[in-house]
């Protein structure tokens, strides 16, 4: 097993004043590569996201959302309306490596903690803020929330059917990808703090995560005359893709079927109503609709393993859909051993995922669950001798 001191992050000091998901998940992706994470929280509740539930399960008196996000972190309960506190903050501001905050613009600034003014304290700090829209424009005073930077990016055009409108994710994919994205600056920046000595700002958004997100079917809307893409109207699974590219319904579930010639495909399934379209590889686009519907009334005749045994030895791209239940009991997940079970002193046991990035040939694991609201208080003041 790999242990802490041999994780790249090892050594580095990173305080989370975030709340919510986009920049506890960012600290949480440090985390896993050795930093040290003291998140400084309200006395009163702590973060707020200890009390977004997503069903009625709760661990500990907080939300497994919360749990999720902050396993192995430490806790530093903090009133930001006490001068004692914010003294102390500062100080331990002054000792870090990082800083990650996603305050909605202006609070920072009332604090005094923006990045113009703690690097004053620190200049060796790398400074790291996430917004919902930037700082510049119309929407930087609307609330930064996943659904709605959804809503403002286009990304909910490109799920569901035509027919459908749109769609969004079933998760805050804005938030994770915002964390993700913010990730890689701060390791940027203390890449380049190695060579020069010197911290630096790390910005993104929700809005700009989720641009980025689109890089691939945005360029080219942006390089083909700006026309919107049509969904399919029927089994839809990329704007831009043709025929096959879809999910179809078996008898007994469902089976993925990537980029795929119309002509072999039809071959393979012994099917000659595909006939009118295997010779023109434009009809794959220009009746997407029609082909995907006889497909679908085709495998609907079988089972997935009866196709995938006539497709798979083909080299057809396709699989089988599985639900979550499904996906933690096959092989292919188990072999990645992507979960672990942390626990703290109070009894508290959750069963979690892991790092998804293994380090010199070995995924890092820890122990400790998520703390409780200033759980790490008395040892923080004493080690960094805080006033």
């Amino acid at each position: 097993m790999t242990q802490e001191n041999e994780l790249p992050l090892s050594g580095l000091v990173v305080i989370d004043m975030s709340q919510f998901l986009s920049g506890p998940y960012c600290s949480l992706r440090l985390m896993d590569l050795g930093a040290r994470v003291i998140k400084v929280e309200r006395p009163d509740g702590g973060d707020l996201s200890r009390r977004l539930y997503l069903n009625d399960s709760e661990i500990g008196n907080d939300s497994t959302i919360f749990h999720a996000i902050n396993r192995s972190k430490e806790s530093f309960a903090v009133d930001l309306k006490n001068e004692d506190d914010m003294r102390a903050l500062r100080q331990l501001i002054s000792k870090a490596d990082v800083l990650i905050q996603n305050f909605r613009p202006g609070v920072i600034e009332r604090l005094g903690l923006h990045y113009e003014a703690v690097k004053e304290i620190n200049p060796r700090l790398v400074y790291a803020s996430i917004s919902g829209y930037g700082d510049e424009g119309p929407w930087v005073k609307r609330p930064g929330q996943d659904l709605l930077a959804q809503s403002r990016s286009g990304v909910m055009w490109l799920n569901g059917d035509e027919e459908q409108g749109p769609v969004p994710f079933g998760l805050a994919v804005a938030d994770m990808l915002a964390g993700a994205a913010t990730a890689q600056g701060i390791l940027a920046a203390l890449v380049r703090r190695g060579v020069t000595g010197k911290g630096g700002l790390v910005e993104t958004s929700l809005l700009e995560a989720l641009v980025d997100f689109q890089v691939e079917v945005l360029t080219t809307h942006l390089n083909s005359g700006r026309k919107l893409p049509v969904r399919s109207s029927f089994r839809s699974a990329h704007a831009y893709l043709s025929a096959p590219y879809g999910v179809y319904p078996a008898k007994d579930g469902y089976l993925a079927i990537a980029m795929t010639p119309i002509a072999k495909l039809a071959d393979l399934l012994s099917m000659p109503e595909l006939a009118p379209y295997r010779d023109d590889p434009s009809k794959a686009f220009t009746a997407r609709d029609e082909i995907k519907r006889l497909i679908a009334v085709k495998l609907a005749t079988g089972t997935i393993d009866d196709w995938l045994a006539i497709l798979e030895p083909a080299d057809i791209w396709c699989a089988k859909v599985l639900n979550w239940q499904e996906m933690l009991e096959s092989d292919g997940f188990n072999a990645l051993d992507m979960l672990q079970t942390v626990t703290r002193d109070d009894g508290v046991s959750i069963l979690t995922t892991r790092s998804p990035v293994r380090v010199d040939g070995v995924r890092p694991k820890v122990e400790r669950a998520a703390p409780v609201v200033g759980e790490h208080n008395d040892k923080i003041r004493r080690e960094f001798g805080l006033e």
